[in-house]
C-alpha cells in the first residue's frame, strides 16, 4: 500500500501538481487525505526520499526536491 501511495505522490510531482520547492502537507494530513494509516504515509515518504523526489528538513517540513521534476525521464 505504501508503494502505491509513493507512486501516486510521485505522479503528482511528475505532472507538476507538486512543484520543486513546494512543501508537502504534514504526514498526518496526508494520511487523512488518502484515508490511510500514518505509518503508511511515513513509509511512502521514505520511498520518495530514497528516489530523490522529496527532502525533509528537520523543524521545517518535507519539500519536493529541486531536481524532482527532471529525474527519471530524461530523453537524452
Amino acid at each position: 500500500m505504501y508503494v502505491a501511495l509513493a507512486d501516486h505522490i510521485a505522479a503528482r510531482i511528475a505532472v507538476g501538481e507538486l512543484r520543486p520547492g513546494m512543501r508537502l502537507p504534514a504526514e498526518r494530513a496526508l494520511a487523512e487525505e488518502y484515508g490511510v494509516a500514518y505509518m503508511t504515509v511515513r513509509r511512502a515518504t521514505a520511498v520518495l526520499r530514497e528516489r530523490g523526489l522529496i527532502v525533509t528538513v528537520h523543524g521545517k517540513g518535507t519539500f519536493v526536491a529541486e531536481s524532482a521534476h527532471d529525474s527519471g525521464d530524461s530523453q537524452e
